[in-house]
């Protein structure tokens, strides 16, 4: 049953957060095309799409810690060092995503088409940051996963 768990947990992560972190890191380019013509339908598409992915997946990604919490629990890991800050960056990268990327994701869009969209110069750059930070902070849950540092290893 754990391992079917495990598999689960990480087939959600991979099919969930790894489209977060392409969409959320694609949107600084669309957004520094937005600038350059307001009125360019492909990149208000684009900008919409990545918009809609990183929305989408941003809900359906709760299965990964709920996932996550079931075999911790089941597997008695819940507790270990390792996990609860595996746990603690999981929310730090939900508060980046949540906080941060969506809003300024729903700015952009409600400036784009605009004539003259009001101060989008600096979100490129913070669009970039705040993906940058999310990807970062998945990249160490995913290091903590899997090397899980302070576990008592089984046989070594």
């Amino acid at each position: 049953m754990i391992g079917v768990l495990v598999a689960a947990h990480v087939v959600a992560a991979l099919l969930t957060i790894g489209p977060i972190t392409v969409a959320s890191s694609l949107f600084p380019r669309v957004t520094r095309a937005l600038i350059a013509d307001p009125l360019d339908p492909r990149a208000g598409a684009a900008a919409v799409l990545l918009n809609g992915i990183c929305r989408i997946y941003a809900v359906v990604s709760i299965a990964v810690p709920v996932l996550g919490t079931s075999v911790a629990v089941l597997s008695g890991k819940f507790g270990q060092a390792w996990l609860s800050t595996s746990v603690a960056l999981t929310l730090a990268a939900a508060l980046v995503l949540v906080l941060g990327i969506l809003p300024a994701q729903k700015y952009v869009l409600a400036q784009a088409g605009l004539q003259h969209p009001s101060d989008l110069a600096s979100y490129p750059t913070r669009a970039a940051i705040l993906s940058g930070v999310f990807n970062l902070l998945w990249v160490a849950v995913a290091v903590l996963m899997v090397l899980q540092p302070g576990a008592p290893r089984h046989g070594a």
